[in-house]
């Protein structure tokens, strides 16, 4: 079955009973496969067969809600307004400030009908959005924040009126406990709202760092242009200074390029021709010139604000408990203050602190903290982490990377730095040049990275590249192909040896330079005649910090592998150098994925690094699949996280950052459930004033995001 992806925006959603009500809605629609609303970020993601999102839009707009197809160029929501607070909390100071007087024995309380017109515009204009919110709810047969809210103060108030019409204003009245928990409740909001926007300000930052235009060169005119109007080839001009506007080819100029809000790099990188440069980042002290070759969606900006996006709209595991909960909580809430209004009225007869206490009920109660914990945190967790230069495809992959106690790397392109140079030719029959000759013409349309340090050695040397034909790639093993009618064999020793090519001749030179840590490939001829034309032996230098991140990880607890399909030789050197004490090598890409496969079924949890096409299938089968930035797409296709650029320390970030983020989520669920836990009960047996409840909470909402909003702090190893 095909399905699309639709993504909603949501407005008017307050508490996590909301999002509740949204998701039911969403999934009654014909077609929708699954719906996942996220609180923090107002957004739904719906997948769904029928891809008809009117009538997705209506199901929200039944339900209670504004709706619209959320755009990927789509500004951020408008910061909420402070002047609704403000109104409220000058109105509600005169009745807080004379019933605190009489607390302390000054008599200063103000008339009856005074406090009335002070205390209505709080109730009825101000607090409107309660009523209209909680009306919605009814309607639709369920309750949110608004509700409780909108019965709570109402209450508070109508016992004032009715106190002030039976007594003429001699009684007590509590119209200063509904003014002031509508100016909590809106004060909380909009700390709320301004605290979510900070959650998502790595969002909106890369969003800032797309130009809207371009200077491109056509036809030898420069012409100033929206970035919507350019194509793929397009030659862009880029001064000092400024963004790139497209992802492409450097193909004249030389300058360092600050990409450190893309990759998380922090000193700008040198870029020559044949180089590439990101569309974001800034171009240092040269004039260059770029062909586009990546526009729109497609670009590597676009893609990382999607991932993000996606990951920050996804819900984590342990949100399911929490959806299961929020979908009893009103309504048991709503008991709860009934059972408390008949209990206090009927044991005591005092009905007036009856409504009170039921009052207490309603407001402290709201459960804003509950929809706002974990998706807060998840929020905060992937926007510092995109800043760093690790990208989370989802809240399942930073679930499970927390619980990661083995990491399994790659080898090339992962420790080390991915370009090997050829060391060392050496052919059977004394035809140094012929042997190079022949292994470019195999490789000559590889994108290898052996390959290309073959090609490089055969130019330095002025050997003309022919083509072969035929050319045929035998995974994990090699290459055949037709170079002037032989044909020719280049791979690893298990290739040669299931091809029946005796290596007898130069092993012992193999031995030697493997024991150096080389990587060796061999060249044979298989027909006309079948014999050993030579070996290659390759060096490549392990990254800087490769060391680094193999400490780091072993500091977290976490044991540390090598899978790689290099000799044991090479690897056995190189692992004795990073610190690594258990390789697996000579490894084909189904055998990485199968020793994945056994470490999970001994019960480890396995994150899987790497960069190539061979490593996929390793990356899906692990826990968790850690794919360098630098490497294939195929690669980071198969991967829960991506990082965006080839330092190995961010290994040990990523599992960090998973780890900061789920103690939050814990942190969060755990003062969401504490206010609600500890506070309807004091309110049920008269202990908590209407007002302290009102305020604890907006509180609690706000400590929440607030304890999310920590993590903003963390800086990571790789800087």
């Amino acid at each position: 079955m095909n399905t699309n992806s639709l993504s909603l925006s949501i407005d008017g959603m307050t508490c996590a009973s909301c999002v509740t009500r949204v998701e039911k809605a969403l999934r009654k629609v014909p077609g929708v496969v699954s719906a996942t609303v996220n609180l923090a970020t107002e957004r739904a993601e719906v997948q769904t067969s029928a891809g008809d999102a009117a009538a997705l839009l209506a199901a929200v707009e039944k339900a209670g809600y504004a709706a619209h197809v959320h755009e990927d160029d789509e500004a951020p929501a408008a910061a909420a307004p402070a002047w609704p607070v403000i109104a409220a909390a000058a109105l509600s100071l005169p009745l807080v400030l004379t019933m605190l007087l009489s607390l302390a024995g000054i008599d200063a309380m103000l008339p009856g009908w005074l406090q009335l017109l002070v205390a209505a515009p709080v109730q009825f204009v101000l607090g409107a959005r309660f009523y209209r919110a909680g009306w919605k709810a009814l309607r639709a047969r369920t309750g949110n924040m608004d509700l409780l809210v909108a019965l709570g103060t109402s209450a508070a108030f109508g016992l004032s009126v009715q106190q002030l019409l039976a007594h003429g204003g001699h009684g007590h009245l509590y119209f200063e406990a509904s003014a002031v928990v509508i100016t909590l409740v809106l004060l909380g909001k909009w700390l709320e709202q301004r605290a979510k926007r900070q959650a998502t300000d790595a969002i909106q930052a890369l969003n800032a760092l797309r130009p809207q235009t371009a200077r491109v060169r056509r036809d030898g005119v420069e012409l100033e242009l929206p970035i919507a109007q350019l194509r793929v080839g397009d030659l862009v001009v880029v001064r000092a200074g400024e963004r790139m506007p497209v992802d492409g080819e450097l193909l004249e100029g030389e300058s360092h390029v600050d990409e450190s809000l893309i990759t998380g790099e922090g000193l700008p990188v040198l870029r020559q021709p044949g180089g590439r440069v990101t569309g974001g980042s800034v171009n240092g002290e040269g004039l260059l010139l770029v062909r586009a070759t990546t526009l729109g969606a497609e670009s590597a900006l676009s893609r990382i604000v999607h991932l993000v996006e996606s990951a920050q709209a996804k819900k984590a595991p342990i949100q399911k408990l929490v959806d299961r909960v929020s979908a009893v909580f009103v309504p048991v809430v709503l008991v709860i203050a009934v059972v408390t209004l008949l209990g206090w009225g009927l044991a005591t007869g005092a009905w007036e602190q009856a409504v009170l206490n039921a009052v207490a009920v309603l407001v402290i109660a709201c459960p804003c903290a509950l929809g706002l914990a974990t998706p807060a945190a998840l929020m905060a967790g992937t926007g510092v982490a995109a800043r760093r230069g690790i990208l989370i495809k989802d809240a399942e992959a930073l679930e499970r990377a927390r619980h990661v106690d083995i990491v399994a790397f790659d080898k090339t392109g992962t420790l080390t730095e991915g370009h090997p140079e050829l060391v060392a030719c050496e052919p059977a029959d004394g035809d140094a040049p012929s042997l190079l000759a022949d292994s470019a013409a195999l490789q000559a349309g590889s994108e290898h990275t052996l390959a290309a340090a073959v090609l490089a050695a055969a130019k330095r040397d002025g050997i003309a590249i022919t083509t072969a034909g035929q050319v045929r790639s035998v995974a994990g093993r090699g290459l055949s192909g037709e170079v002037g009618g032989r044909t020719l064999l280049l791979g690893s020793s298990r290739f040669m040896a299931e091809q029946g090519i005796d290596l007898s001749p130069l092993q012992a030179r193999a031995d030697a330079l493997q024991a150096d840590g080389r990587t060796v490939s061999w060249l044979a001829e298989a027909a006309p005649l079948s014999r050993l034309r030579g070996l290659l032996a390759f060096g490549d230098a392990a990254k800087p910090h490769a060391a680094d991140a193999v400490r780091q990880l072993q500091a977290l607890g976490v044991r540390c592998l090598m899978l790689t399909g290099d000799s044991a030789g090479a690897a056995a050197k190189l692992a004795r150098e990073l610190g690594i004490t258990e390789v697996h090598a000579a490894l084909l890409p189904q055998d990485k994925a199968a020793l994945v496969e056994t470490l999970r079924r001994g019960g480890a949890r396995v994150a899987m690094v790497g960069d190539g096409i061979n490593d996929a299938p390793a990356l899906a089968a692990a826990d968790v699949g850690i794919a360098m930035g630098s490497g294939t797409d195929v690669a980071m296709q198969a991967a829960g996280v991506t990082l965006m650029r080839g330092d190995p320390r961010l290994v040990a970030d990523a599992l960090e950052i998973a780890r900061l983020t789920q103690r939050k989520i814990r942190q969060n669920l755990f003062w969401a459930f504490i206010y609600n836990v500890v506070g309807i009960p004091l309110a049920a047996f008269g202990l908590l004033n209407p007002v302290i409840a009102g305020a604890a909470m907006a509180f609690s909402s706000v400590s929440v995001v607030g304890n999310a909003l920590l993590l903003r702090r963390w800086k990571g190893a790789a800087r």
